[in-house]
């Protein structure tokens, strides 16, 4: 069973993953400690995990690999599967293709 604290109550050496990333670190395979609870009107509280800060691993360093393959998820998710274009920006997912496409007249390749 893990420990639960209230917001902003936890004891000092615990991190939640975000923390964890701002100081360098990592989980490291390392169980969830405890939880942090933020109380919420008429809703569920929010939940965030703790870590130790002691057992926590230091990030593993970027690779030229690692680069290129995040670069062309990046890339990806900047393409327009309509016009094949790079947009500039990421394609919304609620849209489908970019904003130009979307917003012209012309047939799209969905239509007959």
């Amino acid at each position: 069973m893990t420990d639960v604290y209230r917001w902003r109550l936890a004891p000092d050496g615990l991190a939640t993953r975000r923390q964890l990333r701002a100081l360098g670190l990592r989980p490291g395979g390392q169980d969830v400690v405890a939880e942090l609870h933020r109380p919420r009107r008429r809703k569920a509280p929010l939940v965030a995990y703790l870590y130790r800060v002691d057992r926590a691993k230091p990030v593993r360093p970027m690779t030229p690999a690692r680069a290129a393959a995040l670069a062309a998820a990046m890339r990806a998710r900047r393409t327009c599967p309509n016009c094949r274009t790079d947009a500039g920006y990421c394609i919304p997912r609620s849209l489908g293709m970019c904003v130009t496409c979307h917003d012209s007249p012309l047939p799209r390749k969905d239509s007959p």
